[in-house]
């Protein structure tokens, strides 16, 4: 590693910090239906096998995309979140995620927390996991601009905490379009983990600098540099 010390650590929530137990794909399913696509066939499978391959996207972008029509999509958007906030109750986190990021933030690395959620729903996991102080920051598309794979969430989380270059920041994530937006946010570290959505050659074929099993290794990957 470089001898610039990471100062800013960007993490995915569900998948990376949270453990999903396919609650996204539970949640799409009630709101392909209130869509209107039907529960069986070649519509379905496909929009299945979208969510699937654009997981860590922003929800309503990926409606949009599948819909193609807005009134549509954001049905859809308001019966995924309706779903997810209520399947949210049941979230835990990935197992030493917590003790991961308070191990990260004592050794002065800053904590940003982002999602392809909405602020509702992203309130709704923290309620559910009593997390609304774990992290220097929490953040959701529409409070930096746009959802990944752009690179807006992690260069606002640098710009509001204060890191000194894009070289000093990592980004942890389990999904393709969470590499691609540290890759394209030029993050120092770019990393993936094995607790979520997307397989390792997956996230290696994204791009990913570092794969870790889980959070875990990631800040021990990220506490090396700090002793």
């Amino acid at each position: 590693m470089s001898d610039k010390r990471i100062e800013l650590a960007v993490l995915d929530m569900a998948g990376t910090t949270v453990a999903d137990g396919g609650l996204v794909l539970r949640a799409f399913d009630a709101a392909a239906t209130a869509a209107g696509i039907p529960a069986q066939g070649p519509e379905r499978e496909a929009a299945t096998d979208y969510v699937v391959r654009t997981m860590g996207q922003s929800k309503i972008a990926v409606f949009r995309a599948i819909l193609g029509d807005e009134d549509r999509a954001q049905q859809a958007n308001r019966a995924f979140e309706a779903a997810y906030d209520e399947f949210a109750a049941d979230a835990t986190p990935i197992p030493g995620a917590a003790e991961a990021i308070t191990r990260l933030r004592e050794a002065g690395i800053k904590v940003a927390l982002t999602t392809g959620f909405s602020r509702g729903t992203q309130d709704r996991l923290l309620d559910a996991l009593a997390w609304h102080e774990i992290a220097d920051l929490t953040l959701c598309p529409a409070e930096a601009g746009r959802g990944r794979p752009y690179p807006d969430m992690v260069l606002t989380a640098l710009l509001r905490l204060g890191a000194g270059a894009v070289d000093r920041v990592a980004v942890l994530g389990d999904t393709a379009s969470d590499i691609e937006t540290g890759l394209a946010a030029g993050a120092r570290v770019v990393a993936g983990t094995l607790t979520g959505a997307h397989t390792e050659d997956r996230l290696r074929e994204a791009g990913a600098t570092h794969i870790v099993p889980s959070v875990v290794e990631f800040a021990d990957l990220l506490l090396a540099e700090h002793p």
